[in-house]
């Protein structure tokens, strides 16, 4: 029998086109049904989503055995863990910088296809060392920045609806708490000049008047000013010297740090006093000294608003992970580590 001609001139074309035309309709029915795996997109893990913390960042290391970020944070699917057996089944890796030690030797020999390794750091590029030796290591970061993939600042205000304000009794004017001082530091040659026009009440190791964790908060309370003086002044580097120390305690911050612009991004502007607000530290000095109650009080306009919640627990901090994964960018790594965070 003669071949069958299809209407393209050629024999078993059309029978050809047709099965292709099936498996396209297969392959592209097997992305709708599962659309996690669809082209372009990224993988959307299966839960839960295994964080290995390589060594934890503070010297106390709590239990992380349970689902603790549920428990603690409402945050589902996520399992953290510092036992490093289960490398092989973790899809973050965990490395704090304070706990890494210049060379390799330390870290996993190899990374998992689809794993990702997070460098963290709450300290200031000043008091971070031996950066350049995990070029290419990282595939995201973690820090006080505000760009970071990761953002873990040291405090925020979060809205309440109490609408009042509580500013404790006050009996001195100023005070500071400081475990270590520098002179080369720019908050030590601040403070010597300010502390001619005015005195300032010390507190802390470095004066030999060191505060029980219990001691802090009513202690600085009774002070009308506190100075919120950072130990290096970067970008987005506000430590809880404002939060805790100031915010908190129910004192009016005098801040050294990053200029005023970028504490505007954390907190109302109202809020506390900048030391480049004023022309001089005796001008800084004499307004402290000559303020009125009024003027004083509406320092704490915020209260009507905002409370102060401080991040304290590493254990949010790295469940914040799991809230984050879906939208980090996967496969990417930080040819520059120092660069990034020197910038």
């Amino acid at each position: 029998l003669p071949l069958r001609r299809s209407p393209w001139g050629r024999p078993g074309v059309k029978a050809l086109v047709t099965a292709g035309v099936f498996v396209t309709t297969l392959w592209n029915l097997r992305f709708f049904l599962n659309p996690s795996k669809g082209p372009g997109e990224d993988f959307k893990h299966r839960e839960p989503l295994v964080i290995l913390v390589w060594e934890w960042p503070a010297k106390q290391v709590p239990n992380v055995s349970r689902d603790v970020c549920h428990e603690l944070y409402n945050i589902t699917g996520c399992q953290l863990t510092t036992e490093r057996q289960l490398l092989h089944q973790a899809d973050v890796v965990v490395f704090p910088h304070s706990r890494l030690q210049p060379g390799r030797d330390k870290l996993p020999k190899e990374r998992l296809p689809g794993q990702n390794w997070v460098w963290v750091s709450l300290e200031s590029p000043s008091n971070t060392r031996a950066l350049a030796a995990w070029n290419q290591t990282f595939n995201w970061v973690m820090t006080y920045r505000q760009d970071s993939d990761i953002f873990i600042p040291y405090g925020k205000l979060v809205p309440n609806q109490s609408a009042t304000v509580k500013i404790p009794a006050k009996t001195n004017l100023v005070s500071w708490v400081i475990s270590n001082y520098h002179r080369t530091q720019k908050r030590a040659e601040v403070y010597k000049n300010l502390s001619r026009y005015l005195h300032v009440n010390i507190y802390g190791k470095a004066n030999n008047k060191p505060l029980c964790e219990d001691c802090l908060l009513p202690t600085i309370s009774k002070s009308k000013f506190y100075l919120a003086f950072e130990n290096s002044i970067h970008r987005d580097y506000i430590t809880e010297k404002l939060w805790r120390n100031s915010l908190l305690a129910g004192t009016v911050p005098v801040v050294l740090g990053p200029p005023r612009v970028n504490y505007e991004q954390f907190v109302p502007a109202d809020s506390f006093i900048h030391v480049n607000d004023f022309g001089s530290l005796e001008e800084l000095a004499t307004f402290l000294k000559t303020m009125n109650s009024s003027r004083y009080q509406q320092f704490f306009a915020w209260q009507r608003r905002f409370s102060v919640k401080l991040y304290t627990d590493w254990r949010e901090r790295i469940c914040a992970i799991c809230t984050a994964y879906p939208h980090l960018p996967h496969g990417r790594l930080y040819p520059d580590l120092q660069s990034w965070f020197n910038s």
